[in-house]
């Protein structure tokens, strides 16, 4: 990471979010134990199990972002959970978000999902879409996002669908972009990723078994 924000020219650090998902508790309690205080979950309810119950003493030492799909009858659970949700992309999921915060009187930041690959099968906002989700966000939810994040299309080079997420980053003025994992995250600090994804590269391969 370090070596691919040199080659990019950049002075800042991108921030390694630790992709926990189906990983077994030990190899968690490795990387809790070397530090990494940054962690990406896919679901809610796996999340919940994990800092809830086994990890809930390393819990305030961790920053904990969603960074899969949240369907809004988990959004009050997501609110209570999580410090991050990366993955906004529709006015529903804005107004249980909305709703669930004022119920438990926080509300986690956001960033918007898009949808830079055009898939009808992929959650996210298009991209032509940007622009007037953002001003419902704020008008109507009194939502700021924090930035965008994405998941390129597999089988497609991934470096069009950063620059698109970088661009519109800049466009709107959008400090936070998270994009690349543990296959392209070095193509993505290169092309101005903030935060990248990283699971397999880091804990090893998954056992769905």
């Amino acid at each position: 990471m370090a070596e691919a924000a040199k080659r990019a020219g950049r002075t800042d650090k991108p921030v390694l979010v630790a992709v926990s998902k189906v990983q077994p508790d030990e190899r968690i309690a490795q990387m809790l134990a070397a530090g990494q205080s940054v962690f990406g979950e896919n679901r809610v309810q796996e999340a919940q199990s994990r800092w809830g119950e086994t990890f809930t003493k390393d819990r305030k030492d961790i920053e904990l972002r969603l960074i899969g799909p949240l369907q809004t009858n988990k959004a009050e659970d997501a609110v209570k959970l999580f410090d991050v949700i990366e993955t906004l992309d529709r006015e529903k999921l804005a107004g249980a978000l909305v709703k669930a915060a004022q119920k438990i009187g926080r509300m986690p930041r956001v960033l918007v999902q898009v949808n830079t690959g055009e898939e009808a099968q992929k959650s996210g906002v298009a991209v032509k879409d940007v622009s007037a989700f953002l001003t419902r966000l704020k008008t109507d939810y009194d939502i700021a996002p924090e930035g965008f994040m994405c998941i390129p299309p597999v089988g497609e080079a991934a470096s069009p669908h950063f620059w698109l997420l970088e661009k519109l980053a800049k466009q709107h003025d959008l400090k936070t972009i998270s994009m690349g994992m543990s296959g392209d995250y070095e193509t993505a600090i290169e092309m101005g990723a903030t935060h990248v994804r990283v699971g397999s590269a880091l804990f090893g391969e998954r056992d769905y078994s």
